[in-house]
């Protein structure tokens, strides 16, 4: 009797899915002047022409180098997917990579998060560097759009030895009780916002502060940001101007000398690996045809950029239904995913299923650095384990993407995108945003192959990803 109603569950499924997807099918598009969803309805490009038509298509992120977890994906769900002869017809699941590798060895860039160059070129060895300095001609005076705080990101190890106000070579010095303070964010490399500020009410008597010369040691320092006429919000109270600045010195220079010497050597075995790299993409897209390469350099900062390119490959190439967006390091269940949005009936256009994250606060350091996004805390925005959203949401985003603006993550991306049209949001707590295994749930993100594989054995062993019951 078990062994029918293992047969028999993906044709149940299949039907569920087929039934549902029918009943909520489109409606006609709408007259000029109709509200927001209509107008989204509007923006669906036209899918006449197009082959083959698809329920859902399925886009997981994923990284050039990631070759082991999509090998891990196509051996577990996927393969149960394709398996199925009704949904292996219905959904349309594509590996989302950029088509560039980042030129730049990762030994050499700012960050292991971008493509940048660490730029260090001439770096200033065995002496004192005043970070912030004043010409000589600039004359005092109070300065009436004074810069109070600049935040700066220390790219190669340096010893702070001397923290103060600005020297001043006519002696005059600074008529006001000044104190300096500078703020370390924790993270794994070093970025600080140095503040200056007077207790006295007179306000400060200070040089022409626009006239201030950044001295970098050859690229180690490099300026984030400086605020003319306010403090960020964090430093609002008894913080009056600036005046002053730091002083270091360089560590480990030899060190950091022999890094630069061995430079165009990294490179040209760099560009080799990148080369070899691009053919076995290339054979395992030919082997499994199941990945879309987007015209994006490939690093974590691009990822919105690659999310959006992937709509509109979408909206240009296939007809379909519903997008559900996933990422590679990801435990999915599509069976559930199929099943839940029949139980809930999520139908119509307009709508994002999803497990939101709100008020969110916005990070300034880090991995998830927000340079861009002026807010203190971004608008509702969806766990990137998974979230699925009707088609005329991919339509409106395809259509426009060339002038949406990308940020840190496509996480909060998506979120500040959709802000502006304000789909209806359908929260799911089964759309889990942290490592972690709930029996019944329909994602769970940031695991290793090994642990994946774990998972799918333990659901198709006993139907549950979590544990399996003593019998």
């Amino acid at each position: 009797m078990r062994n029918w109603l293992l047969l028999l569950c993906p044709c149940v499924l299949a039907a569920a899915l087929h039934l549902w997807l029918r009943l909520h099918s489109p409606p006609p598009a709408r007259a000029p002047g109709a509200g927001p969803a209509d107008q989204l309805d509007q923006l669906a490009l036209s899918s006449q022409g197009k082959s083959h038509h698809y329920d859902v298509v399925v886009g997981v992120l994923s990284a050039r180098n990631n070759q082991e977890l999509r090998s891990v994906i196509r051996s577990t769900w996927l393969k149960h997917l394709k398996q199925n002869p009704v949904l292996s017809q219905r959904v349309l699941v594509k590996f989302i990579i950029g088509a560039h590798g980042c030129k730049v060895p990762v030994e050499d860039r700012e960050d292991p998060y971008s493509c940048k160059l660490l730029n260090i070129t001439n770096p200033v060895l065995n002496q004192e560097i005043e970070a912030f300095s004043l010409s000589e001609d600039t004359s005092p005076g109070l300065s009436e759009d004074q810069v109070v705080s600049v935040s700066f990101r220390v790219l190669y190890p340096i010893v702070i030895t001397s923290l103060g106000v600005f020297y001043d070579a006519n002696d005059v010095g600074f008529q006001r009780n000044i104190t300096v303070k500078l703020y370390q964010a924790e993270q794994e490399s070093f970025e600080g916002t140095i503040v200056w500020e007077s207790q006295d009410l007179q306000g400060l008597v200070s040089r022409n502060l626009h006239k201030v010369t950044v001295n970098d040691g050859g690229g180690v320092l490099r300026v984030l940001t400086t605020g003319e006429g306010a403090l960020p919000h964090e430093f609002m109270e008894g913080v009056e101007g600036i005046a002053g600045g730091f002083i270091y010195t360089i560590q480990e220079g030899d060190t950091l000398l022999e890094n630069l010497h061995s430079r165009p050597q990294r490179l040209i075995d760099h560009i080799s690996n990148l080369h070899e790299e691009d053919a076995l993409l290339e054979e395992e897209s030919s082997i499994y045809d199941d990945i879309v390469f987007v015209d994006i350099v490939d690093t974590y900062r691009n990822v919105p950029a690659k999310l959006l390119n992937f709509y509109r490959w979408t909206v240009e190439t296939t007809s379909f239904d519903l997008l559900l967006k996933t990422d590679d390091d990801c435990y999915i269940d599509l069976e559930a995913v199929f099943h839940r949005m029949a139980h809930k009936n999520l139908d119509g256009p307009n709508f994002w299923w999803g497990n939101f994250r709100l008020n969110w606060a916005v990070d300034r350091t880090g991995k998830w650095q927000e340079l861009e996004y002026p807010s203190p805390a971004y608008p509702a925005f969806a766990c990137g384990s998974g979230y699925v959203i009707s088609k005329d949401i991919v339509h409106w985003l395809a259509s426009n993407s060339e002038r949406l603006k990308t940020y840190q993550g496509e996480d909060v991306s998506m979120g500040i995108w959709m802000a502006a049209i304000g789909p209806r949001r359908y929260q799911e707590s089964l759309w889990l945003c942290e490592k972690t295994c709930e029996t019944g749930m329909l994602s769970s993100p940031q695991y290793s192959p090994q642990e994946l594989r774990e998972l799918w054995k333990l659901k198709e062993l006993c139907g549950d990803p979590c544990k399996c019951e003593a019998r």
